[in-house]
């Protein structure tokens, strides 16, 4: 009876010290490597909450809004946009894994099969549909106004010589097309989902010079707390490095 006291009470002492961080996450690669850290947050007196988000616009607005406390599931260029187009000031509170934007077909084995008037659908947001283009530029389908500009639309495509047809969708409803078009360009979260292997399925994809690096995100104000000082040591551990690498066999890479 002492010991089980004796249990209880420590139980109860984490309870009322124990640090409470919640963190919005799309449900793959990001909230699998937040579970992944929370018995280690755990022993440093942090209580991880995961909440799920399948889209990318609420993850940032409830952070934003202080319903909150941080996020996962951007790299910083969508961030800066979304920044300057709502007016808000979240910041990059460290890098944690790349995620290779792909472009896949469940028509096509390789990419120069690809026919001319080919339905193309790309991600409807400004850097990942900038980030599509610049891929396909890459892989010689297209050529654009501005060769660097992870910004470019359509509108920017001056070269385009298979006559490909845009479509732009939200990035989550993607891979739901990928049977109806001829080619999709699909990020990599949403593409493990779908149950395809980027490093197998993708017919283009990009290398790890990319510099879309997944970001964890918060308010500058909560960005040097204690918690998320541990959060952030939990994600960059060799621990995570080795579940990243073994979890996701080279279609998700460390960045740290």
């Amino acid at each position: 009876m002492k010991k089980l006291l004796v249990a209880l009470a420590a139980v109860a002492a984490f309870s009322a010290q124990a640090d409470e961080l919640t963190v919005a996450a799309s449900p793959v690669p990001h909230a699998e490597i937040l579970e992944f850290v929370k018995p280690a947050l755990a022993k440093e007196g942090v209580d991880l909450k995961v909440k799920v988000f399948t889209d990318y616009i609420q993850p940032n607005v409830q952070v934003a809004e202080k319903r909150l406390d941080a996020n996962f599931f951007q790299h910083q260029p969508y961030l800066d946009e979304f920044n300057k187009a709502k007016g808000t000031n979240l910041v990059a509170v460290a890098g944690v894994h790349l995620e290779p934007l792909g472009a896949y077909s469940s028509k096509l084995k390789k990419l120069d099969e690809l026919p001319g008037g080919a339905n193309v659908v790309i991600p409807n947001d400004a850097t990942n549909g900038g980030r599509a283009l610049l891929l396909l530029q890459k892989a010689g389908l297209i050529k654009l106004k501005e060769p660097n500009n992870i910004l470019s639309t359509v509108k920017d495509i001056t070269e385009n010589s298979k006559d490909l047809k845009f479509r732009e969708l939200e990035a989550a409803t993607i891979p739901r097309v990928l049977t109806q078009v001829d080619l999709a360009l699909i990020n990599t979260n949403y593409a493990l989902e779908a149950k395809l292997d980027p490093s197998k399925d993708a017919l283009v994809i990009e290398g790890n010079d990319s510099p879309y690096v997944n970001i964890l995100v918060a308010r500058p104000d909560d960005k040097d707390s204690d918690a998320m000082k541990k959060l952030v040591a939990a994600l960059h551990s060799p621990e995570v490095k080795a579940f990243i690498l073994e979890k996701y066999k080279g279609a998700v890479l460390p960045a740290f």
